[in-house]
Formats: structure tokens, sequence, C-alpha cells
């Protein structure tokens, strides 16, 4: 990793962004650019947003900016520690490899859905002259994601909605594990960058499916996700990715903690189903890496 002091803006002390980042931040309201005021940013036609003491910077507007939307803290802390222990490295590795594979080497790197930044951080490493925008829904994500990597800086934001940075700005685009906007991702990238959509595939955890009622994932899910981002954009290539876990019951307890199927599992039913799982369980995880280009 690297970065240097002179990449931040020294009236800030709370924002943990790299001036190239600020620079590719619109304001979420009208569209213009956004500078320091104070402990907050703002833009010529008045907008304001505060700067939260962790470090990231909230764009939300309307309802989203007064409520604490995305990913709860308990699974937010689930992913950081199942991440931490390295069983989604071998992923993390891959789509390193291929933003690196991407000509040319990117300005900006944006990660719409983000969480804790950890896919972002490691592209970045495997880039040593980008800069990266981690932006998410969850606070509690975004203030892991903020002090992730020194080259990179943190935005709340939601997905759904117009997202606040300037059109041509972001020359690789990941999402990974989260919410597609294609109109929005086509109107950000620069002329001749990707769009990296990392999904779980059938066979993502399919041995813990029926014994914990885990959500399941469809089959075509790779080719709806083409549907659903065209017109903007045209399938390029894809890739699978897959590796062997061996988890011992607090570590599958963990994995499911900090997925989707948290937010609709019976706890108490959860709980009976990983006891009654072996002391040691084989998974598989695997997954799909697929680079889409502006139509």
């Amino acid at each position: 990793m690297s970065g240097t002091d002179d990449q931040r803006p020294a009236v800030l002390s709370r924002l943990r962004m790299p001036t190239p980042v600020l620079a590719a931040l619109a304001c979420p309201h009208c569209g213009a650019d956004l500078a320091p005021d104070g402990n907050a940013l703002a833009c010529a036609a008045g907008h304001t947003f505060d700067v939260a003491r962790q470090g990231y910077v909230s764009l939300l507007t309307g309802r989203r900016r007064a409520a604490a939307p995305g990913d709860s803290a308990a699974m937010v802390q689930a992913r950081h520690e199942f991440l931490a222990a390295g069983y989604f490295a071998p992923l993390a590795r891959r789509l390193a490899a291929v933003v690196a594979g991407l000509a040319p080497e990117p300005g900006l790197v944006a990660d719409a859905g983000a969480g804790t930044g950890y896919y972002l951080s490691q592209v970045l490493d495997a880039l040593p002259h980008a800069h990266g925008a981690a932006l998410d829904l969850s606070v509690y994500a975004l203030r892991r994601a903020a002090r992730a990597h020194p080259r990179a800086g943190a935005v709340a934001c939601d997905a759904w909605r117009v997202l606040p940075l300037r059109s041509g700005s972001v020359g690789v685009l990941l999402n990974v594990f989260a919410p597609r906007n294609g109109p929005e991702f086509r109107r950000v990238l620069a002329g001749g960058g990707a769009l990296v959509v990392v999904t779980p595939t059938a066979r993502h955890l399919a041995e813990l499916r029926e014994p914990l009622g885990l959500i399941r994932v469809d089959p075509h899910k790779e080719e709806r996700i083409a549907e659903s981002l065209a017109p903007d954009f045209v399938a390029e290539h894809h890739q699978e990715v897959s590796s062997p876990l061996r988890l011992d019951r607090a570590g599958v307890r963990t994995l499911v903690a900090m997925g989707p199927s948290a937010r609709h599992a019976d706890p108490v039913a959860l709980d009976r189903g990983v006891a009654a799982l072996a002391e040691v369980t084989d998974v598989t995880a695997a997954w799909t890496v697929s680079v889409h280009r502006p139509a």
C-alpha cells in the first residue's frame, strides 16, 4: 500500500479521502463539484454534507439520510471476521488479477456496494497508481471502509439513486454481491472503462442450503444479470472461481451471519441447524467474475 499526506485536503481533519477521490465526487442534488467546507463537503449551490468522525462522507439524500439503512452492525462484524480469516482470499486475488489485466490502468476504481472495503483494498494493492471510492449504504460498513486502504475514500450513498460521482470519472467499477444500477453505472464510467461484477454460482454454499435453510441462488443468475444491464452494457467475458472451505460450527455461523440469509433466517432454527452439523463441514465457495463493457 502507498499514500502520501499531500494527497489529502489539509482543511478537513476528519475526511480520510485522497484528493483524486474527492475530485470525482458530485453533489447528489445538483451534480456540482464538492469542496471542503470545515468538517463538511459543500457545492456552489450551498448543499452541505457532513463528514463522519470515522472519516467517510454521507451523500445520502431524503429519508435515507436520516435513517441507518444497509447491513447491520452484526452483519458487518461477521463479514469483517470471516474475510479477515482469509476464507474468500482466492476470490479477492482473482478479482484483483482480472482488474489488473484491464488496460490501461484506471485512475479511479469505484466499488458500488463495497461493504468493509475488503475487495477494493485488494484491487488497489494490485494497481499502485490507482485510487478507490468505496460506496455503500451501511454506515457500519463505511466506518471500516474509510480505513481500508490509504488510496481510498468512503462514501455513503444509495445505489438505486443517482450515484454521487461525476460522469465519466470512473475507470473501473466493481460490483461484488451488490445491487446493479445499469444506467448510473454507465454514466459514471469513462470511455473504455469496465464494470466487473461478482456473483455467487448455484454451487455456492450448496452443502449448507438444506441443513440451514439458506437462500438459494438462481442457476440462471449470470444470464439475468446480463439482461438487466442491457442496453447499457455488453458482457465481454466471465470466469468461475471456486474454493473449498473447511468450517467449524463457529465459522459456519459467522458465514451465515454476514450474508443475506441473516436477514431471513429464524435465529433459533439456525442455531439448531448449526448445532446438528458435523464438527467440521466441507463447504464449496463458488463465484462468477464477469466483465461488462459500456454498449
